[in-house]
């Protein structure tokens, strides 16, 4: 049986986010729960998500359609729908963003093409900095 442990912080500066701290596995027995728990946090009126990954050890296809589908949630429809009209345009959304995945975790994000829409940092202080530059 898979666990993911999900704890939160928040960032305060320009910008109020939300991180999201998972430590565990992300896959199809923890999905759910990290899906209820980032539009828990959505609800409670987060409008700008930090994904910390640094204690993912395995990410399946189910956690990369949860990724997906909170990167939905937090992406306003206006942006998604300038993402689909212009895809000849790279858009990162300002919204969702992952810090410190490990380099397996980095290859799986890169390959599937998550890393064309959301910005990937190396660091908490400069994922963190990169709020205030809203």
């Amino acid at each position: 049986m898979s666990v993911l442990e999900i704890t939160s912080s928040q960032i305060q500066g320009d910008v109020s986010a939300t991180i999201l701290h998972l430590n565990g596995s992300l896959d199809r027995n923890t999905d759910d729960q990290f899906i209820d728990r980032a539009r828990q946090a959505h609800e409670d009126g987060a409008r700008y998500l930090l994904l910390d990954l640094s204690n993912v050890d395995i990410l399946t296809s189910s956690g990369l359609h949860a990724i997906h589908t909170i990167f939905r949630t937090f992406t306003p429809q206006s942006d998604l729908d300038m993402m689909h009209q212009h895809r000849d345009k790279p858009y990162k959304s300002s919204y969702f963003k992952i810090v410190c995945p490990n380099p397996q975790t980095y290859y799986i994000l890169n390959i599937t093409g998550f890393v064309q829409n959301i910005f990937v940092y190396n660091n908490m202080e400069e994922a963190i900095k990169s709020f205030d530059r809203q």
